[in-house]
């Protein structure tokens, strides 16, 4: 494994090129009263637009995986966010109609993708297994922190501006950390592959792999249930403010955001990545139950359980691709990477419109409580046997 003494500054490049993308895909929550009150649109149709970005996400992800493959991490990633923020910007300008700006945020969102198995790729090069772990944790702090910054932000630039014109910020962070990427990241060197590596899939034979992308993708949801509809929670259930909500949401993002370091750290300490994920998929499941409860019976309890489960919820993304690019090995971690986004980005474009329709028909503690059922089939899904041979594999053919 190559040491470049850069690369923490190109895994911070790398974080930062995905938050500035996660300001406006999982931040345009923080606009939904905003846009309710200019458009008319029920929580249904709200959904839809929130969803828009990650549906472009989905559509392009293992694209932009097999592109990183190709022609390297540092000119996918350019590239691709370059042209979502330039897209995003022509989005917040003019009077378009909704569904001509939820196209052109699906496209924006199409051009994030390219950062994301980009991005991981560029940490599995640079960084060994015993380090790993805390890499791709601080790296998948890049969700929390975007939407962080979303929360901090867009809300207060809704309020001054509208929500059109709130979009430009993310927009020109995009484009800002476009051309910080083409300066300042280098690709990792690409070790010889041996043939039988190059050509035999690691989906074949093995259940491993597709077990980890559903457990990943089950424990989306309950990330979701908490993050898109929090904002518009706290100011028609619990009536708070938007700033003010805006604000305490940005908090607890930022805490989500040191969680993820810390179960990298903890994966890194027990030699597992898949045994800290179950683990957190059963408190991923108490949190919802929680949020359930204090939602019929106590608010503060609801209010207390979206700052923990804000953590909580998120905590474990970090830990599913690095097992996914482990297992798949290097000659197919990008189209890996860029499966696993494509199934936890279907979970995160149906959560919404799914989510705003069961609150609508039923109420929030009923959408809260189908939520935990997610995290429950997570537990068992997990495949940590598989990932316990997969050592065993490796060290066996490391003495050799």
């Amino acid at each position: 494994m190559a040491e470049n003494p850069r690369r923490w500054l190109i895994l911070g490049l790398g974080l930062s090129a995905q938050a500035a993308a996660s300001t406006f895909v999982y931040g345009l929550p923080f606009l939904v009263p905003y846009v309710r009150a200019a458009e008319r649109l029920s929580l249904a149709q709200v959904g839809v637009m929130v969803s828009a970005p990650t549906v472009g996400l989905l559509l392009t992800l293992i694209a932009w995986g097999a592109a990183a493959d190709r022609y390297g991490e540092r000119v996918v990633m350019a590239l691709g966010l370059g042209a979502a923020g330039l897209v995003l910007a022509a989005g917040s300008l003019g009077t378009h109609s909704v569904p001509l700006l939820e196209v052109l945020l699906l496209v924006a969102g199409a051009g994030s993708a390219s950062v994301n198995a980009a991005s991981g790729r560029v940490v599995m090069g640079w960084f060994g297994p015993r380090e790993r772990g805390l890499a791709m944790g601080i790296r998948q702090t890049a969700q929390p922190v975007g939407v962080g910054v979303a929360a901090l932000t867009l809300p207060f630039l809704g309020q001054a501006f509208g929500y059109r014109a709130a979009l430009l910020f993310p927009a020109a962070l995009c484009v800002l950390l476009a051309v910080l990427v083409a300066v300042l990241v280098q690709d990792p060197p690409r070790p010889p592959r041996k043939e039988t590596e190059r050509t035999r899939s690691p989906y074949l034979g093995s259940s491993a792999l597709w077990r980890l992308h559903g457990a990943s993708t089950l424990l989306v949801v309950p990330q979701f249930v908490i993050s898109a509809f929090s904002l518009e929670y706290l100011v028609s259930a619990q009536h708070w403010t938007p700033g003010g909500a805006g604000v305490f949401l940005g908090v607890v993002q930022a805490a989500g955001a040191v969680g993820r370091i810390v179960t990298g750290q903890w994966a890194d300490l027990v030699g597992s990545r898949l045994r800290p994920m179950r683990q957190l998929a059963v408190a991923s499941m108490v949190v919802m139950l929680l949020l359930a409860l204090g939602d019929r019976i106590a608010p503060w309890l609801a209010v207390a359980v979206i700052a923990i489960g804000a953590v909580i919820t998120v905590a474990d993304n970090g830990l599913g691709f690095t097992a996914t690019a482990e297992l798949a090995g290097t000659a197919w971690s990008g189209r890996a990477l860029g499966a696993q986004n494509t199934a936890q980005n279907i979970a995160a474009a149906l959560t919404p419109p799914l989510l705003g329709a069961v609150v609508g028909g039923y109420g929030y503690a009923t959408a809260f409580l189908v939520g935990a059922v997610f995290p429950l089939l997570a537990v068992f899904a997990t495949p940590v046997k598989a990932e316990d041979i997969h050592r065993e594999e490796q060290l066996a053919a490391g003495n050799k």
